[in-house]
């Protein structure tokens, strides 16, 4: 059982997002050893990818209405990292569907500083992120999401199946990702809640 404020104090995500960009001036000024810079190339391109999102997605009005009509507080705690590419594509539409109801309280808790909070919301054994879990305000688990829509995560293992190298499927699936631009995210989320909303 996780604490409810150790969740609280984890990161908003407007500060998760102020400290990838920090790391990226670490690399524009030469401030970073070389096994480090590999890494932070990926958040370079993830903050991209994040902002992009934040400025073109507008929540469908299927998934407005049904997290409008969550009535109880919500925490949604999001494990993740920076560098983690599929997080770049899947974060910040679950951040922007949070703030359609000021019910729901938006944490994101670091992956590799939180690895006991981690191991309890596993996927198949593996510490796969972005991992989406909602509590209800006394801390009962509601649901869980991640660490890709569906579609996605089928495309992935057929492509692994197939021994395709990893940097073509990790293009496949940004490419997948762009053209979907979150409503397979939407779908899940949809039936997710509702499934939730009918329990109670």
């Amino acid at each position: 059982m996780i604490e409810k404020d150790r969740i609280m104090s984890g990161l908003l995500f407007e500060n998760f997002l102020k400290e990838a960009e920090k790391k990226i001036t670490l690399i524009e000024e030469e401030k970073v050893k070389t096994s480090s810079q590999s890494l932070l190339k990926y958040t370079q391109l993830n903050v991209q990818r994040m902002k992009r999102i934040l400025k073109t997605y507008t929540p469908s009005t299927e998934i407005s209405e049904v997290v409008s009509d969550i009535s109880g507080k919500q925490i949604w705690m999001v494990i993740t990292e920076d560098w983690c590419g599929d997080s770049a594509q899947n974060l910040p539409y679950i951040y922007l569907i949070s703030r359609l109801n000021s019910n729901i309280v938006f944490r994101i808790i670091e992956r590799d500083k939180n690895q006991d909070i981690m191991d309890l919301y596993l996927t198949k054994g593996g510490r796969s992120i972005p991992k989406l879990v909602v509590f209800d305000d006394n801390m009962n688990e509601l649901f869980q999401w991640g660490a890709r829509p569906k579609e996605a995560q089928d495309l992935f293992t057929k492509m692994k199946s197939e021994e395709i190298e990893k940097e073509k499927i990790v293009e496949q699936l940004h490419l997948w990702y762009g053209r979907n631009r979150g409503k397979a995210l939407e779908s899940e989320f949809v039936e997710l809640l509702k499934i939730k909303a009918a329990q109670k």
